[in-house]
């Protein structure tokens, strides 16, 4: 396929445009230039007019895949196509976007790997100081881990959703969504230490700013409630301390908590109702870690796994 050697003019305004009105990167930019350059050579290569058709980019689109490209590849192309054609739209030079009701293929959902439970020990164990913030740490990672909640769940935690003598815990979810999940041992523990003295107390202000600081299970060092990137940075520091800053994110303890709970039997009925998955087929993601764990423990374990055991 040969290559234009340059971009028609609205090609190159738009990457103009991504430069300046979208602060894009050279390596981002070079990027859309070569998916550009492609497109074009392939339109140009078809003969095709000047005005760009919705069948034209679903042709592009199929042509892809036939060749070869990964659903990934071709999302990727398609979205800077799509993106060149709203922008000559929204800027009068076309009269719609012919790419707007084109849809990319469906990507296969992925899943971050999960730590191991042993990693998990580490993690919270770097936690394990006895000032305020290192209370507040653990008590904030070990309800990450011991109840797959999200970390929009937890900061959004009121002292009034904790039910630490029922051992359950009020999270609202997607959709202002209620549900109850339980708290193990260990969380109720860091969370004891967290709400005893030498703790939240200890970083409460003298006079509240807010009433929903004032509610607020978990606060930060000026006494206000824990905002999400604060509480995704103190995840960070205490990875980092354990040696696992390039492993670990709350959404990373979460998928390890429902990784950990089917490798050990959980229903995964009842791993849905713990996470707030509207749909089974979002928890059933995790089983195919756990099922390919499993084939490889099998493989590496039983004599006949593999044809070499004695016949």
């Amino acid at each position: 396929m040969g290559e234009p050697a340059t971009l028609d003019s609205g090609a190159e305004e738009f990457l103009t445009w991504l430069a300046v009105e979208r602060g894009r990167s050279r390596n981002t930019l070079a990027a859309y230039r070569r998916d550009l350059v492609r497109w074009q050579a392939w339109r140009a290569t078809r003969g095709s007019g000047p005005e760009v058709t919705t069948a034209e980019v679903e042709s592009y689109r199929d042509e892809l895949r036939a060749g070869g490209a990964t659903p990934a590849s071709v999302a990727r192309m398609l979205s800077t196509v799509r993106g060149l054609t709203r922008f000559l739209a929204a800027e009068g030079f076309e009269a719609g976007d012919p790419a707007a009701e084109v849809r990319s293929p469906p990507l296969p959902r992925r899943l971050p790997k999960a730590l191991t439970e042993e990693e998990v020990v580490r993690l919270i164990g770097a936690a394990s100081g006895d000032a305020p913030v290192d209370r507040r740490d653990r008590a904030l990672l070990e309800l990450l881990y011991g109840t797959g909640a999200r970390i929009s769940e937890v900061v959004g935690l009121s002292l009034g959703d904790v039910a630490a003598a029922e051992g359950l815990l009020r999270v609202v979810g997607k959709g202002d969504k209620e549900r109850l999940v339980p708290l193990g041992s260990m969380a109720r523990a860091a969370l004891d230490d967290w709400l005893a003295p030498p703790g939240r107390p200890a970083m409460s202000p003298a006079r509240w700013a807010r009433r929903d600081d004032a509610d607020a299970l978990f606060l930060n060092m000026r006494g206000a409630r824990l905002g999400r990137q604060s509480a995704w940075d103190a995840v960070h520091a205490r990875a980092a301390a354990a040696g696992l800053a390039d492993r670990v994110s709350p959404h990373v303890l979460r998928h390890s908590c429902a990784t950990h709970l089917l490798a050990r039997g959980a229903d995964i009925r009842v791993v849905q109702e713990l996470l707030g998955h509207a749909s089974i087929a979002t928890t059933q993601l995790y089983t195919k870690i756990t099922g390919e764990h499993l084939r490889r423990a099998y493989d590496a374990a039983h004599p006949r796994a593999t044809g070499g055991g004695a016949g």
